[in-house]
């Protein structure tokens, strides 16, 4: 027996070794983790059960026969983030570059599938070159795998992307379909066709990291949610994102203990509204002083900035929390904010994760670049993500709520159920020189009448008390109690239930 164990330390060794010593120390090298020290890092300590250890490829195609590397270039299993169980895949570059084989891929699957059947999150690791080509069919069978079940687990459990190096080809699409992508930055990428191929075909020279890198994805797609310095703070990012999330569509927000009273009045807020509407302040500051000890985690912080989106905590259970953003184009809504907005309020409602919305919007961007952009349907995006949730909403109006955009951003009209404003609050189609420009048009050239008929318009309209008249907003509150306010409203609508139509699935504007 004891020949048994001692042949089985040596497996174990073996296998964690990956690809050997001389290319990990490559990959220390290039300033990046390997596939072991990085859930090691994602984990708690010890907790960590691997499966498939022994697993190997079973391609006898070009020469692949004479080399077999126990696990095949990817690491699986599960452990726990701070006690709550989660399942992880964790690509190894130093296993043939961490291409994906039929047995590569039949790892993960098997992850995804106990994953789905406990209903815990599932976070993959990417750090490799795309599909193994000697394998041909069975490496592409094995993304179709793959694909499908990151589709099913869609809406159920929270899937979690972390780009750590190369993600190419194949590769790219699974994180695509997860809930959130995340990137480490210079040291990753992700493109469908490199820079090779890119240049082949369009006569482009461009190098990895200007065409699929951190600074490409985090800021001008959208592809990626946030970006961060190096491995070890992406990995202790996603603990702590982890813990905002539930582990699956039915359980419910976590709840964590809070030590912030949910009374606590912040005087400072009665003055962030600047006398001068079209002075800009910064709404973060508000949603810092809203949540639990200011702890807020920003999703596609760089992208789309007039729209803030993101996770607190209210009574230390988890809120989302969607804001327009006036030192940004003055919280306008436009394409990109429309798209980044409605895909987070969409996860939040998959996940029963209440939303607290913050506006102050003058409108939708105007031009032809918008318009010739499809404005119209991702607008539409927006509103349909907010019809549709029936998770608890409740709105707070700071400054502008400005025509369409004042319906989209969660009004009563479309599902709010409650709706505050401050007094510094203006509910109206447009501002007053728009509006007076139109509707006395007549007396354009008579500047004493433009100033009364503004002055009147301003005093009509520019307040929150005509849509409070009409039972559109509940109460104009003080800013300094928001936060007891929004804790009380959530409070009140933890047992919400709607009942909607049967349907198979809706046909949002896609």
């Amino acid at each position: 027996m004891k020949d048994v164990l001692e042949r089985l330390e040596e497996r174990r060794a073996e296998a964690r070794l990956g690809g050997g010593q001389k290319r990990i120390d490559a990959q220390h090298a290039k300033g990046k983790l390997t596939a072991r020290e990085r859930i090691e890092l994602l984990l708690d300590r010890g907790s960590f059960e691997e499966f498939d250890m022994f697993v190997q490829h079973r391609c006898a195609d070009f020469g692949m026969e004479k080399s077999h590397i126990p696990g095949d270039g990817v690491v699986t299993g599960w452990g726990t983030v701070n006690g709550r169980t989660v399942f992880v895949f964790s690509k190894d570059f130093t296993v043939f570059g961490g291409s994906l084989s039929g047995a590569h891929a039949a790892k993960i699957t098997k992850v995804q599938d106990m994953a789905l059947k406990a209903r815990a999150p599932v976070i993959g690791l990417f750090d490799a070159g795309g599909a193994r080509i000697q394998e041909g069919v069975d490496a592409l069978g094995g993304y179709g795998e793959v694909f499908k079940r990151n589709v099913i687990a869609s809406g159920v459990i929270p899937q979690i992307s972390l780009i750590m190096g190369p993600c190419a080809g194949g590769d790219v699409y699974s994180p695509a379909m997860t809930d959130f992508i995340f990137m480490v930055k210079d040291t990753s990428y992700m493109f469908v066709t490199g820079p090779d191929v890119v240049k082949t075909v369009t006569n482009e020279i461009v190098t990895s990291e200007e065409l699929g890198g951190a600074s490409v994805h985090a800021v001008k797609s959208s592809v990626a949610d946030g970006a961060y310095e190096n491995d070890v703070e992406a990995l202790l990012q996603m603990r702590r994102l982890i813990d905002f999330l539930p582990a699956n569509n039915t359980e419910g927000v976590p709840e964590l203990p809070s030590f912030d009273s949910p009374d606590r009045v912040d005087l400072s807020l009665d003055t962030l509204v600047p006398d001068n509407p079209n002075k800009p302040y910064d709404m973060r500051e508000l949603i810092t002083k809203l949540v639990d000890e200011g702890d807020f985690f920003e999703i596609q912080a760089k992208f789309a900035q007039n729209v803030i989106t993101g996770f607190g905590r209210v009574e230390g259970r988890t809120v989302g929390i969607v804001a327009n953003q006036p030192m940004v184009l003055a919280g306008v809504l436009d394409s990109d904010a429309s798209r980044k907005a409605a895909r987070f309020v969409r996860f939040c409602d998959a996940f029963s994760i209440p939303i607290v919305t913050f506006v102050d919007v003058p409108g939708f961007l105007p031009g032809t670049s918008q318009e010739y952009g499809g404005l119209i349907k991702h607008g539409a995006k927006l509103l349909f993500a907010y019809a549709q949730a029936t998770v608890p909403l409740v709105t707070v109006i700071t400054r502008k709520a400005f025509g369409g955009a004042y319906d989209v951003m969660a009004s009563k009209h479309i599902g709010g159920d409650i709706n505050y404003a401050w007094p510094s609050a203006q509910v109206a189609v447009m501002g007053a020189k728009g509006a007076v420009e139109i509707i006395f048009r007549a007396d354009m050239n008579d500047t004493d009448k433009i100033a009364a008929r503004t002055k009147e318009y301003e005093e009509r309209f520019l307040s929150p008390f005509v849509a409070a008249e009409r039972g559109y907003i509940d109460e104009v509150i003080m800013p300094h109690s928001t936060r007891r306010r929004v804790a009380r409203a959530l409070a009140l609508l933890r047992n919400k239930a709607n009942e909607v139509p049967w349907k198979k699935h809706d046909n949002i504007p896609l």
